[in-house]
């Protein structure tokens, strides 16, 4: 099917041919280059988006009233400025450049310093859109040169500084393009040298939009708390101005940023009270704006149907026509991503004829891009075979989506050179790319997706760059070229790595795309290599490494995701051999489930295990759902024995079993894969014995994340709980038995019920010297961060992200304070795959090298009796962590009233296992 060639190919290589020669001998990016800047991946243009659809703020202008009337061509030079504005906010930014240099020269020409600094800030705003970071830096540089502000600086300097609003307004933008360019301490220092100046003058709404920058940059910098504080500085210098304009962009910024650290129900409270000052004005562009903002927390909630609803009024509200389209296509993609085709085609043809009318800008270029990727997907839908979606889509049948996205896509690559917007450029370039490569028309395909990452590369386009070397990836082993193939994804996946996920904290939208635009690099090189084990010509020993530093890449990505920040990147470290252990690599693909295995003995010797089981991924999720369900039932042994037996077969037998029977007391590792993570590895059955009746075992996301070393301070422990009921959660009357037995064991300090609340344990925390936190009380751990929370005293939950103020008081004042955390009495969300990511995030959260937590709640006479076990063995010198756990199971397994699994199975050992 060629359905193509007519449409879009004859223009768009006509183009490319037309212009590459000259590209490539203006630009040459050495790797080494690219490696060093690749830091800015994601954040440069996920901020850029931030800015033009979330609305978080107006550009900070630059302005001084002319103070030289007598001059004749003064009223032409504003004339300039003023229609270098109009040009920036139509997003015609090559034009505006254009404008402002003139005008500078006209300044220039009358010496009139102050007025070329504040135009020159203009100009590297547009320079900054453009991606052209060196020509913004230095126009920035010229700006404080001319104010003076250079010289003063280098000088130490502290004499009063001349206009001081000017300089105020150019630092700010100053500090926008360090964000850009991925330093957001050094432009929070700025921010706040711009701030300090604005309050000398007593611009207060100066400062409120420069606390907003300044949230971003701690956000940037994993500083939530800090970012949070200063946010509700802001709200509460909004709170007492009247209604302004300014008012509703400060709420509507500060919603926004909200929805991005997680907190979304506070992110739609803010975002309503943005509404009510809006309607209040009445300001209907602003109205429309928060509907959309309204809609996309609401879509983050998943909360479908309002946030369809929010769109809806967005699009009849707003009277500009960029919001209205906007939404509109937010809400069309909404629809297509749910699959709730009633009513769609009425949107298309809607969407289709506001197209039209939309004046050549970036943010309608932008909407055409987002609008094409939103048919391609329809069309993926539509050749689905036997699928009942089809049917649903039996209206649209005789539209081809490909053939429309391609159309829309090549007017917007010729509209982006018009504007010699690179960036755009880039992105359709890539995107037709992958209508021909959905098409197998392989070199077509492979053409634009090398020009894509070409131009990509030439302006530094890092946060775009890992998509085209993805695509090149499939482009490749789609032509079974399978070397470079995985050089691709290496790239790919390098690229990201380098990122040190900044994405996770600029953009709202990762926390759905992850899964579909990140996750999937990682698995099909995981997929490339080990299904190409024959053809790569690489020793097992390095293809396998390989393979498994794939996995544990993708395990911290996936956490960072959960956080939304980067709070791993210091934690990061190379793989570390450790003594007698087997660390087991499962894998799920679709076709079949792959285990890769690291074994080292005594003497340092490490070999390496590979076998696979042809399973379907369906049979597995559905075999792990049903035990995850079945596990915490007091009738189900048989059907618990039989599905674990499966998982046995599949994990274990018998290349593993004969493995394991070479090394002495060997410990199992296991780094598991999506919802292998919610079943206890203790609880898989060989058909006479548990796994747990035969070795130790630890489960961690990554070695790089463990420090395996006995503990390192003399037995102690914090121990808090709830006995009574709280926040909903029913009573747990053998609470106070098991704190006072761990009492009993080793030294102890108790919190109790009353006194049992966030701030109570940070307090014992850091003036207690216990390396070990117990926590037993309810908790629930998801794959959402915001989800994610053990309960305290009168109603009081301490979510994941709180444990992180703990940490940082702990750090401050006795580093490495916890040594192990355990979480009794808390469960999984059950029908969540990744569920137990909340267990990691705790974890990690807390700063603890080890964790034991339960993955589900029944019993807690139980677990009193288990934990009291647990601390005996542990107080034994001679025993890790793991030997300790287990034996603490084993007391209930050999024991009659506690011998089925839902007693014994739900406690995990997180981390390091020594």
């Amino acid at each position: 099917m060629k359905i193509l060639n007519k449409i879009a190919l004859k223009i768009i290589l006509k183009n490319i041919r037309k212009t590459a020669l000259k590209q490539r001998r203006k630009v040459r990016i050495s790797r080494q280059f690219r490696l060093r800047r690749i830091k800015r991946m994601f954040f440069v243009a996920l901020l850029s988006t931030m800015f033009l659809y979330m609305g978080l703020l107006h550009p900070t202008w630059a302005y001084r009233i002319a103070n030289n009337p007598t001059v004749q061509s003064i009223t032409h030079t504003q004339d300039l400025v003023e229609r270098g504005k109009k040009l920036y906010a139509d997003q015609r930014f090559a034009e505006a450049v254009i404008m402002w240099k003139q005008a500078i020269s006209a300044f220039q020409a009358n010496d009139d310093k102050p007025q070329q600094a504040m135009i020159l800030g203009n100009l590297s705003l547009a320079y900054q859109k453009l991606g052209k970071w060196d020509e913004a830096q230095i126009v920035i540089n010229q700006s404080l040169n001319l104010l003076g502000y250079t010289q003063q600086k280098q000088q130490g300097n502290h004499s009063p500084i001349q206009n001081p609003q000017i300089l105020g307004q150019i630092l700010d933008i100053e500090g926008r393009l360090q964000l850009f360019k991925n330093k957001p301490q050094d432009a929070l220092n700025t921010w706040q040298k711009a701030a300090d100046i604005y309050k000398q003058i007593g611009d207060e709404n100066a400062v409120i939009r420069n606390h907003i920058n300044q949230a971003q940059s701690m956000q940037a910098l994993g500083l939530y708390h800090q970012a949070e504080k200063i946010l509700q500085q802001t709200t509460q210098l909004l709170s007492s101005q009247p209604n302004t304009s300014l008012k509703v962009t400060g709420l509507r910024s500060l919603g926004n940023v909200v929805q991005v650290t997680g907190d979304l129900e506070t992110s739609r409270k803010i975002l309503l009270q943005s509404l009510e000052v809006a309607k209040s004005l009445p300001s209907y562009k602003a109205i429309g704006d928060i509907f959309v903002s309204l809609g996309n927390t609401a879509r983050a909630q998943e909360d479908t149907q309002a946030a369809i609803e929010f769109y809806q009024k967005a699009a009849k509200t707003s009277n500009s026509p960029t919001t209205e389209i906007q939404a509109l296509i937010n809400q069309f993609s909404l629809m297509i991503d749910k699959r709730q085709f009633k009513g769609l085609e009425g949107l298309l043809s809607q969407i289709q004829t506001q197209l039209v009318k939309l004046p050549p800008s970036r943010t309608a270029i932008f909407a055409r891009i987002n609008f094409a990727q939103s048919l391609i997907e329809l069309e993926d839908i539509q050749l689905e075979e036997g699928s009942q979606k089809k049917q649903n889509l039996k209206v649209l049948e005789a539209q081809n989506f490909y053939r429309t996205a391609a159309e829309l896509l090549a007017d917007c690559l010729q509209q982006a050179r018009n504007l010699q917007d690179r960036r755009i450029e880039s992105y359709t370039l890539g995107i037709l790319g992958q209508i021909y490569e959905k098409n197998q028309q392989w070199d077509h395909a492979q053409k634009l997706t090398q020009e894509a990452l070409f131009v990509a590369q030439s302006i530094s386009a890092e946060d775009i760059t890992y998509r085209w070397q993805w695509q090149l990836g499939r482009l490749f082993k789609a032509n079974g070229n399978i070397k470079d193939a995985l050089s691709s994804y290496d790239k790919a996946v390098s690229s990201i790595e380098s990122l040190n996920y900044d994405l996770f904290a600029v953009n709202p939208e990762i926390k759905f795309s992850f899964q579909k635009d990140i996750e999937p690099i990682y698995r099909e090189q995981v997929d490339l290599l080990l299904s190409s084990e024959g053809e790569l010509q690489l020793p097992n020993k390095n293809l396998f490494e390989k393979a498994s530093d794939t996995i544990e890449l993708l395990h911290i990505a996936q956490l960072n995701n959960f956080f939304r920040n980067n709070c791993l990147n210091t934690r990061v470290a190379s793989k570390k051999q450790n003594l007698r252990s087997a660390v087991i690599y499962p894998f799920i693909f679709p076709d079949r489930l792959e285990v890769i295995v690291e074994l080292t003995n005594k003497d340092k010797d490490t070999k390496w295990l590979h076998y696979e089981s042809v399973v379907s991924e369906d049979e597995v999720k559905q075999i792990l759902n049903q035990l995850q369900q079945d596990l915490p039932k007091p009738h189900t042994l048989r059907a618990i024995q039989s599905k674990s037996k499966k998982l046995y077969n599949w994990l274990i037998k018998p290349e593993l079993e004969e493995a394991l029977a070479k090394i002495d007391n060997p410990t199992l590792v296991f780094v598991l894969d999506g919802a292998l993570r919610n079943i206890p590895p203790a609880v898989f059955y060989d058909g006479k014995k548990y796994l747990i009746e035969k070795y130790n075992i630890a489960l961690t996301p990554s070695q790089r994340l463990v420090e395996a070393k006995g503990l390192q301070k003399g037995l102690g422990a914090i121990a808090a709980g709830l006995s009574k009921a709280s926040a909903g959660f029913s009573p747990l009357p053998n609470v106070e038995l098991e704190l006072e037995q761990i009492r009993t064991q080793i030294p102890s300090n108790v919190i109790l019920n009353e006194k049992f609340t966030s701030k109570t344990l940070q307090e014992q925390i850091n003036s207690s010297p216990y390396p070990v936190l117990h926590l037993a009380t309810h908790g629930k751990f998801s794959s959402k961060a915001e989800e994610t929370f053990i309960v305290a005293w009168n109603d009081e939950r301490i979510y994941v992200k709180d444990f992180n103020q703990i940490v940082r008081t702990v750090e401050q004042n006795k580093p490495e304070a916890i040594e192990l955390l355990v979480l009794s009495a808390c469960q999984t969300a059950l029908g969540d795959e990744k569920a137990a990511l909340g267990i990691a995030g705790v974890a990690f959260q807390a700063g603890a090298r080890s964790t034991i937590a339960s993955l589900w709640n029944l019993d807690d006479e139980s677990t009193a009796i288990l934990m009291n076990q647990f601390y005996q063995e542990l107080a034994d010198k001679k025993l890790t962590k793991a030997e300790a756990l287990r034996n603490a199971q084993l007391s209930l397994l050999h024991s009659r009233k506690y011998q089925r699994p839902r007693y014994w199975a739900p406690y995990i050992l997180l981390g390091n296992w020594l």
